[in-house]
C-alpha cells in the first residue's frame, strides 16, 4: 500500500491540503542549497 500524498490540516474555520511530495523535494531542495554554501565556503 503506497503512503500517503497529502495531509489536511484544520485550522480554525479553514482546512489547508498539504502536498506532502511538495514538502518533500523542497527539503531536499534546501538540504542542496546549503549544502553548496558550505562546500563555498570552504573553498574560500
Amino acid at each position: 500500500m503506497e503512503g500517503r500524498k497529502e495531509r489536511l490540516i484544520r485550522d480554525g474555520n479553514a482546512f489547508y491540503e498539504i502536498d506532502l511530495e511538495c514538502l518533500e523535494k523542497k527539503k531536499r531542495e534546501k538540504q542542496e542549497s546549503e549544502k553548496k554554501k558550505q562546500e563555498k565556503r570552504q573553498r574560500e
